[in-house]
């Protein structure tokens, strides 16, 4: 089955549960959410950025949706199908060719603000202008990708994608949907790792060592804080899903007093504040052009080996 087609089979579903639906009752929510990155994670085209790079032999151009590739000699120019990322970190496009689906062989790095490399695929050398170009992607990656920026046709995550279908709720307001405060920490973990990564698809699959650092239930299921019975550490005891990210490291220090003030009246002998710029340190991913938050809270030891 092409991507086209399966991507179609979303088109299928009932067109409830975009904000535009869910707003006359949940304004609140709704109107935090449109800031939030995770309604921009994909979007339709290639944007409108100018880029160019080049990497090794090759030359590379981002024009709005136009994405062309030469070696010097010959040129392949390709329309851009889909952005993948809201652009702070980074983005990644999908083309099309012969009717299968590659992804770009570059991608824009936010703290660049330029094109570099596309993560992932480093160890692939390409031996023509056309394998310069992107790596094919497996119809069940693919399938993978447009489950975790898309909510059935419509483009980034909005409502359905963490609270289920709407048709009956919006026919019948008694009817609740899915409310990820009835979820336990453990269900929680791996109903965000549907897309963050579970801590048993990683076990299982991979990847070892720091490629994993931006896995966060992974990462939070192997520290010593973690209790799958307790409220305190799971996701959203710390992250807003309708709120953009918080970047602000004192406003996590109530999260983790939660639970270490209770223990001691010196839960930590160096610091009563900004607990996570320690505890979770940022480690930069290579090839990511940027530190990710190591999940895996911890007692940071100088020099230690990543733990994985």
């Amino acid at each position: 089955m092409s991507l086209a087609a399966f991507f179609c089979l979303f088109a299928l579903r009932a067109q409830g549960g975009s904000p535009e639906d869910c707003a006359p009752c949940h304004r609140k929510e709704t109107a935090r959410f449109a800031d939030a990155g995770m309604t921009r994670a994909l979007q339709p085209g290639g944007g409108n950025r100018r880029l160019q790079t080049r990497l090794g032999l090759y030359s590379y151009e981002v024009n709005g949706s136009d994405y062309t590739v030469s070696d010097g000699t010959g040129i392949l120019k390709f329309p851009l199908a889909w952005t993948f990322g809201q652009g702070s970190t980074g983005q990644t496009w999908l083309y099309q060719r012969d009717n299968r689906w590659y992804e770009s062989r570059a991608s824009y790095y936010g703290t660049l603000g330029a094109l570099d490399l596309t993560i992932g695929q480093q160890s692939i050398t390409p031996h023509s202008l056309a394998e310069a170009a992107g790596r094919l992607i497996p119809v069940s990656e693919a399938r993978q990708c447009f489950s975790c920026h898309s909510t059935g046709p419509l483009a980034g995550i909005q409502c359905e994608r963490c609270h289920g279908a709407s048709e009956a709720h919006l026919s019948d307001p008694a009817k609740l949907p899915r409310k990820l405060a009835r979820l336990t920490t453990e269900e929680q973990s791996d109903f965000c790792g549907e897309c963050h990564r579970t801590w048993a698809e990683i076990s299982l699959k991979g990847p070892r060592g720091i490629q994993n650092v931006r896995f966060q239930p992974y990462r939070l299921a192997g520290s010593k804080c973690y209790d799958a019975t307790d409220a305190r550490i799971r996701c959203t005891a710390c992250h807003d899903p309708h709120a953009p990210l918080e970047t602000n490291e004192a406003n996590y220090d109530a999260r983790c007093l939660a639970c270490h003030a209770q223990r001691s009246t010196n839960a930590c002998p160096i610091a009563k504040k900004l607990c996570v710029s320690c505890h979770m340190p940022k480690l930069d991913l290579p090839g990511a052009h940027k530190s990710f938050t190591d999940h895996r809270i911890r007692i940071v030891k100088a020099n230690e080996s990543y733990p994985d």
